[in-house]
């Protein structure tokens, strides 16, 4: 008899590598994975049409998500956690605005790529708020593509507190050749700006040494700011009831055997990279993090998972404060 087929649509993640070259496959399914140019493109494709039966999708874009048509969404969330990126080192300013630490943005104007409230923007604002007292109502807003024009994401709800100002990048304009002009002073961002990768001196982090000021907030909080979960098609739940638990073992399985490589590749100086010192990175982490450093499941993560949802609605984001087991299916 044959396998039902089950698409999956994320990136190519350490952790999902084993799920693409096929040492992982979910138990009772004919998996084909698959991905896209860019992560918003696979979000849409799911949100928008139901293009997978398994997703990747963006923290922020689930309870929005909810909000709008909690009973009638067709997908539910696992914990499933593939993407986790600290996020000090997401705001860049330019040079010469004279930003040099978190309270010179007060009246400032701030780029944020596709939304106002991306993934990594709600982990940088929360992250502002609680240790500088950051407020982004004091700031006025632009939104637009990083390297390239682009229009917001037209495919999920936009809200915002009404005293937040919120305006829109000029067609012709990326928020990168903005900051890096001087039209805007400062931008939150996931992904660096090519203007950086490209040398610029106009444009720096925030945080110059992101690194210590992110392992200071990690020993204080014991937070890894996660920015993607996995949803699953409501339609494939009903038609197999045991999908859940078999999607999120399998990703499980996939984040374990990359977590293994790192371990014994620790022998060989860590030389399957060509990250030179790759395996003091390793080490040190080693004496920072569990052992089991990259948690999927709901206990494991239930801190940095809250805290996310409380910098969601803290930022008008959310119509009301959801708690962790409003937001997960079972598994």
């Amino acid at each position: 008899m044959n396998k039902p087929t089950l698409r999956i649509g994320c990136a190519q993640y350490d952790t999902t590598r084993a799920l693409f070259d096929g040492t992982v496959s979910v138990d009772g399914f004919d998996t084909r994975m698959s991905t896209a140019a860019t992560l918003p493109e696979i979000f849409e494709r799911m949100m928008t049409r139901q293009e997978y039966d398994v997703s990747e999708l963006g923290l922020t874009f689930y309870p929005r998500a909810l909000d709008n048509q909690r009973d009638d969404l067709p997908y539910v969330a696992i914990p499933v956690f593939s993407n986790r990126v600290f996020r000090h080192s997401c705001v860049f300013v330019n040079a010469s605005s004279g930003i040099e630490k978190p309270s010179d943005l007060v009246g400032r104007t701030i780029g944020e790529f596709g939304v106002y409230g991306q993934d990594s923007g709600v982990w940088a604002k929360g992250i502002l708020m609680d240790d500088y007292g950051f407020q982004p109502q004091l700031n006025r807003w632009v939104i637009g593509g990083l390297d390239y024009p682009a229009p917001p994401f037209d495919f999920i709800p936009h809200p915002h507190p009404p005293e937040v100002d919120i305006d829109v990048a000029p067609a012709d304009r990326s928020l990168a050749s903005m900051l890096e002009a001087g039209e805007i002073d400062a931008l939150f961002t996931a992904n660096v700006p090519q203007c950086v990768l490209d040398g610029s001196t106009r444009v720096r982090r925030l945080f110059p040494d992101y690194e210590s000021v992110e392992r200071d907030y990690h020993r204080r909080t014991g937070v890894f700011p996660m920015m993607h979960t996995v949803v699953i098609s409501r339609r494939n739940l009903e038609a197999h009831p045991t999908v859940a638990s078999a999607v999120y073992d399998a990703f499980l399985e996939s984040k374990m055997v990359a977590a293994e490589h790192y371990r014994q590749s620790l022998r060989l100086y860590e030389v399957h990279t060509m990250v030179p010192w790759m395996n003091s990175l390793v080490e040190r982490n080693g004496t920072e993090f569990p052992s089991d450093w990259w948690p999927y499941g709901l206990e494991a993560n239930r801190d940095a998972v809250d805290t996310y949802l409380r910098y969601h609605y803290e930022q008008g984001l959310s119509q009301r404060r959801w708690r962790v087991e409003e937001i997960f299916h079972a598994v």
